[in-house]
């Protein structure tokens, strides 16, 4: 027999199995993929660039120019949006410095209450002036409430107010502007819808402020410090309208309180302006949040009417504004200690 009836085995050398056929057919695709390493044995080269940080497929986000990668200090997904683990470009900024509201327009006497023959004897003034000034509240801490919420929970809008610090500043002056006029001109503080009007104003203001300074640290911190202040707030209601001390008295003591805690808001924002310096940021938080919950206990005892001074009938708004201001300073300076230690 001049050949064998067995078919080649795998190592015969005589050829491939089967015969290419005539014409130009095109040479069919190798299987697999290539290796890390390099192409295989008798597979063409590998289009793309090799090595332990290649991707598996063509066309797979990698570690190359241009792409976005997993890898802190690589560009997000989106442009100009700082990557989730590369940090934020700078500290956030601090509250605004704005010295505690005290009235110069209150209700003294040489008795033991302030309330004596100045229409606070009356049960009903008391109680209508008190429950206007908490559902004014209640309106702006809502209103607050829910712009904090947009700023940290909606990615694009936390991201549009961390690069645009311009429209931070310029609701600063805002709020400056409105607070001043609020506090120093009775006039417009008492007339009515100017008040209500310049009130609203004022709570939009401190209300993007407050967002924006929420914007750049995490929920938990958000939340912890939202907790806290609720607890510390309900703490010294209750405390001011139950204790027979009276923060009335020590009207001086809090005029000196506010002065401090100004002159060290100033002494601090032009100091972190330069260098930030955590330590200098914190001890100025725990100040802050020491005197303004000092101030909401004197402000609520204003509110009350039986202590040795309190505030017109007439000065809802003012009350208002007071506490209002007080709660979000507490709240602010509450978040940057939270948030310091969380990070």
């Amino acid at each position: 027999m001049s050949r064998s009836d067995y078919p080649p085995g795998y190592d015969d050398s005589r050829g491939p199995l089967y015969q290419p056929q005539g014409g130009n057919y095109p040479q069919p695709p190798a299987y697999g993929f290539p290796s890390y390493g390099g192409p295989q044995p008798g597979q063409p080269a590998a289009p793309y660039p090799t090595g332990p940080n290649a991707p598996l497929y063509p066309g797979q986000p990698g570690p190359y120019p241009g792409q976005p990668g997993p890898y802190p200090g690589q560009p997000g997904p989106y442009p100009g949006q700082p990557h989730p683990g590369a940090g934020y470009p700078q500290p956030p900024p601090m509250p605004p410095v704005v010295p505690p509201t005290i009235p110069s327009d209150v209700l003294s006497s040489g008795d033991e209450f302030a309330a004596s023959g100045s229409g606070w004897d009356s049960m009903s003034i008391r109680h209508t002036f008190i429950r206007k000034v908490y559902m004014i509240l209640a309106a702006q801490l809502l209103l607050t409430t829910a712009i904090v919420a947009v700023f940290t929970f909606v990615q694009p809008v936390r991201y549009f107010v961390q690069r645009n610090q311009a429209i931070y500043w310029a609701s600063y002056a805002v709020y400056f502007i409105t607070h001043m006029v609020l506090v120093c001109c009775k006039g417009p503080r008492r007339k009515h819808p100017w008040n209500i009007i310049l009130l609203f104003i004022f709570t939009l203001a401190l209300s993007y402020m407050t967002g924006s300074i929420s914007s750049f640290y995490d929920t938990k911190a958000v939340f912890l410090a939202l907790g806290i202040t609720a607890v510390v707030c309900i703490a010294v209601t209750v405390f001011c309208f139950q204790t027979k001390v009276d923060f009335t008295k020590c009207q001086g003591l809090f005029c000196v309180l506010g002065i401090v805690v100004f002159v060290t808001g100033i002494i601090s924002a032009i100091v972190l302006s330069f260098k930030y310096i955590l330590w200098l940021h914190m001890l100025y938080a725990a100040i802050g949040a020491i005197a303004f919950t000092l101030f909401l206990a004197y402000h609520t005892q204003l509110l009350i009417g039986n202590r040795k001074h309190s505030i017109s009938p007439e000065e809802y708004v003012f009350a208002a504004l007071s506490i209002y201001v007080d709660i979000v300073q507490i709240f602010l300076f509450l978040l940057q200690i939270i948030g310091a230690s969380t990070k």
